[in-house]
């Protein structure tokens, strides 16, 4: 009985060594490689063409999300956010926004200039696209060089 214990123990053990050896939490996949495994993949063609359908609105809406590579490009895009007068804004938590224009769930933050233009504004980020760097800043809204 105790050989199969210490046997059971020892095939545990060994079944969970790779993922041990893998840094909890670290990538392993891009969104984009991610979602061509599930068979949810764009073209570049499909891509280009909701880009230029969802430049119809906004930047910053649920219609026109500003597209940037993971929570790392939310933070990077946010830090360089700046109110009217070059101030930075207050950031409000992430909240799920629905489904964005590139049919990924968006997320919202709320920003607040306080009573400097333009004041609290929600501004939606669509995270799955990786290597995309958003240049422009939503509406009332500046990007510091970065």
């Amino acid at each position: 009985m105790r050989s199969l214990i210490r046997l059971t123990f020892l095939a545990a053990a060994l079944a969970a060594a790779p993922a041990a050896a893998q840094k909890l939490g670290a990538r392993t996949a891009t969104p984009d490689q991610v979602l061509s495994q599930l068979g949810s993949g764009l073209t570049d063609e499909a891509i280009a063409r909701d880009v230029a359908a969802a430049e119809a609105h906004p930047l910053g809406t649920l219609a026109n999300p500003v597209r940037v590579g993971g929570p790392a490009g939310e933070r990077a895009y946010l830090a360089r956010l700046r109110c009217a007068d070059g101030s930075a804004p207050a950031i409000g938590p992430s909240t799920a926004a629905g489904i964005g224009a590139f049919g990924s769930l968006a997320n919202r933050y709320r920003l607040d200039c306080g009573p400097r233009a333009p004041g609290a504004v929600d501004v939606v980020f669509d995270m799955y696209h990786d290597g995309h760097v958003e240049t422009r800043a939503p509406a009332g809204l500046t990007l510091a060089a970065g």
